[in-house]
């Protein structure tokens, strides 16, 4: 049987002072999300904060229309539901598991308690959502000025590196609808990506074998990610330490 997930896995809780994790460990309760699952709905007000372990979740942006596009995934590094600390009303934002796996929740009354102390845990969370708007303007200069084939390649690099593993159970019609393109699009760059053997895709299943082909083939815009996250935030400590 797999070993239990705990706390300290989510990136965010790990990097917290020992002190303030313990005040918020009884008030965290562990959570299974299954792919497809929707954790909040757009303009409606979010009750409790998602902190993923082994799960990546999607926020799309939803139109009037209804027409969806992603403006950021979010995995062990983070959390889901920070917006509610800022002050703001509900969001035009849907927030739905990709990846099914484990995480932790937090009521959102517990978790503004603890933000309003201005401590280690706003601190923490200020930083955490600077990284969380660099993506978000990022992946929308991406999806403006790049190649399908390079935004395919950046939406993988930042999808495995939020999951345990390099298998995507993920069809070409919803990444489509994930970046806003046709499914065509996709087509024809996953087979250019499997061609170059950087991947393999087959029903539904993507799974990347070259990491480092992949890199080289996206545009700056991973890197650029990458870059701000490493920078404003904690290397992920091990459990136990």
């Amino acid at each position: 049987m797999p070993s239990p997930l705990s706390p300290l896995q989510n990136h965010l809780l790990a990097a917290l002072p020992d002190e303030v994790f313990q005040r918020l460990l009884p008030h965290v309760r562990a959570a299974d999300l299954h792919p497809g699952q929707m954790l909040y709905e757009s303009g409606i007000a979010q009750g409790s904060a998602y902190f993923p372990v082994s799960c990546t979740v999607s926020l799309l942006h939803v139109m009037e229309n209804g027409a969806t596009a992603e403006v950021a995934v979010v995995g062990s590094e983070g959390l889901l539901g920070f917006s509610m600390l800022m002050g703001g009303e509900p969001r035009p934002c849907r927030a739905v598991v990709l990846h099914g796996g484990g995480g932790f929740l937090l009521s959102a009354q517990r978790l503004q308690e603890e933000f309003n102390r201005a401590g280690a845990l706003m601190q923490l969370l200020l930083r955490y959502t600077q990284a969380f708007i660099c993506q978000v303007s990022q992946t929308a200069v991406c999806n403006r000025h790049h190649a399908i084939d390079q935004q395919l390649c950046r939406w993988l690099l930042l999808s495995v590196d939020r999951q345990p593993g390099r298998d995507l159970l993920m069809t070409q019609e919803l990444i489509a609808s994930m970046l806003g393109v046709r499914r065509e699009g996709i087509t024809e760059a996953a087979g250019k990506l499997q061609h170059a053997g950087l991947i393999n895709y087959r029903r539904g299943h993507i799974k990347v074998l070259d990491r480092a082909g992949l890199e080289a083939r996206a545009c700056e815009c991973y890197a650029a990610v990458e870059r701000e996250y490493r920078r404003l935030l904690p290397a992920p400590r091990a459990i136990g330490h």
